[in-house]
């Protein structure tokens, strides 16, 4: 029997290898859940189609976020912060300017995240002990997974789609007037570095099948209550369904040991406190980029021993199509990224630049009234001038030239407890890249069809993305606080880390897609070791 510590996209990813190869698997997981009474109001909301809900039904679903100038603080799942919430009996985390949180919920951070999905390019892995030809097949086996909506474009020359039989989402009115103007100017944005293409996201399109589809209800932020959105817990759903896989709810794993036989999981019950120990062949540690790599200090005794971990560093540019397009706020639409630009510019770094498009969404049109404060009732029509021609950019830059966080396990340090310190490194080259990037989107603003608004330009502190890992890296020869191809410590057998604590650096495209490449790599290669 093995065992997966972790219910998010790497925990399934590497139970499903395991299991296609015959093994036994058990599934341990904190497994915090969505409330009862928020899941019986989600379920009821699936049963009709979105024209048949109320406006009580659509504040309820909307309600909690609330979007500023400076952007959204935090986004929930059905108006509950339970993705987020801290686990009783779980190690106490301390974080100092960090973005980047700990997910205990059943599916992880997949219940929250934007289901944006390319893979990494081989510029942007030249310091892995692994290349795209090996993650290949395993992008492959993550698609069976989780499905995906794109299209056959510009940006399969970079990045490859890894599926004959990809589903089509529409894209917004906005989007297509983006796409019109990238489109008559693409020869030249090809010579200035800057590719484009419709988003790659984890969402069911509907293909007329009885399985249904994306039904453009525009609540893609908030949750789908018609689960198209990818969240790894349906695939644990799934799973269950087999004889071999075991999931065990609340069980915070503290630490793990081996033998010479077999590995050992250490850890509590979430409610009781209860401790427990359960033996396996093979455990692979799949909770995130910090309960991972506090699961290995712990287990090494590496207490006062600070590790850097990487980050991809994110930021927001809102800006306005040259060209108005009008009535967004009637539009039927998904509200999940539409396109994608990619920015390859020696100039600016030897990595890709990654950019998301996000059109108008309610949040957007509530950030814009909030900006207007007192004046958002004389200047209404200001504001609506503004949706129709407001788009909003999320970027992402290499770990090269981003910031750092500081992880440091401590003993003792509230009432007698263990401490996690997360700590940000600031790097001042991140906002030089950033703001490089920026001007260069100015510069063609007539080839590209928007202008930057650069005056609303938000640089988030590190972690934010959510694109971070890394303290304890792959390596070909590993030595000290470093793991080798298939996640082991240094001088261990039978303990593999498979989420993104082990990337040897963070590239800026979307990290999930190859957090579950390298889990499902990981477990494919251990299993038959």
């Amino acid at each position: 029997m093995d065992c997966v510590v972790g219910s998010g996209p790497a925990g399934v990813a590497c139970a499903t290898a395991l299991l296609q190869r015959g093994r036994e698997v058990h599934m341990l997981d904190a497994g915090l859940r969505l409330e009862p009474e928020r899941e019986q109001i989600v379920a009821r909301l699936a049963q009709s189609p979105p024209e048949k809900w109320s406006a009580e039904d659509r504040n309820w679903l909307t309600s909690g976020m609330s979007p500023t100038a400076r952007g959204i603080p935090e986004k929930l799942l059905f108006g509950s912060d339970h993705p987020y919430r801290p686990a009783a009996n779980a190690p106490n985390i301390s974080l100092d300017r960090v973005g980047l949180r700990p997910s205990f919920a059943l599916g992880g951070l997949s219940t929250v995240w934007g289901a944006a999905m390319l893979p990494y390019p081989a510029r942007d892995l030249v310091d892995w002990p692994v290349n795209p030809d090996e993650l290949a097949p395993h992008y492959k086996a993550v698609l069976e997974l989780t499905g995906l909506s794109a299209e056959l474009d510009d940006l399969t020359e970079l990045f490859p789609l890894f599926t004959e039989s990809p589903g089509r989402l529409e894209m917004s009115r906005q989007a297509q007037a983006l796409h019109r103007s990238l489109d008559r100017n693409r020869d030249r944005l090809r010579q200035e570095g800057i590719w484009f293409g419709r988003a790659r996201v984890a969402v069911r399109a509907n293909d007329g099948s009885q399985s249904g589809g994306c039904v453009y209800c525009g609540m893609c932020m908030y949750g789908c209550p018609y689960g198209y959105i990818y969240n790894s817990a349906a695939t644990v759903k799934r799973m269950t369904a087999s004889a071999r896989f075991r999931y065990q709810p609340d069980a915070v794993v503290a630490s793990v040991r081996e033998t010479d036989k077999e590995a050992v999981v250490g850890g509590a019950h979430r409610l009781t406190g209860e401790r427990f120990e359960i033996r396996a062949q093979r455990v692979f540690l799949a909770a995130g980029a910090i309960p991972t790599s506090g699961i290995l200090l712990r287990s090494l005794l590496a207490y006062d021993q600070t590790l850097r971990m990487k980050d991809s560093q994110y930021f927001l540019l809102p800006v306005m199509l040259t060209r108005r397009v009008g009535k967004v706020r009637e539009e039927r639409l998904h509200s999940l990224s539409q396109m994608f630009l990619e920015l390859i510019d020696p100039r600016i770094s030897p990595h890709t630049v990654h950019l998301q498009v996000y059109s108008f969404n309610d949040l957007i049109g509530k950030a814009i009234r909030k900006s207007f404060g007192a004046l958002a009732g004389p200047l209404g029509f200001l504001a609506r001038g503004l949706e129709n021609r407001l788009l909003l950019i999320q970027g992402f830059v290499h770990s090269a030239h981003s910031s750092e966080i500081a992880v440091t396990l401590r003993r003792g340090v509230t009432e007698g407890r263990e401490q996690l310190q997360l700590e940000a490194v600031i790097n001042p080259g991140a906002r030089i890249v950033v703001h490089q990037v920026v001007r260069k989107l100015a510069r063609n603003s007539f080839r590209l069809g928007i202008v930057p608004l650069p005056m609303l330009l938000q640089i988030a502190e590190p972690g934010r993305s959510f694109h971070a890992g890394g303290a304890f890296p792959m390596r070909q020869r590993p030595s000290g606080f470093e793991t080798d191809r298939l996640g082991r410590p240094a001088g261990w057998q039978r303990v593999h880390a498979v989420d993104a604590t082990v990337f040897p650096s963070i590239p800026a495209t979307t990290i999930t897609f190859t957090i579950m490449a390298n889990a499902h790599r990981i477990a494919s290669e251990a299993a038959t070791a």
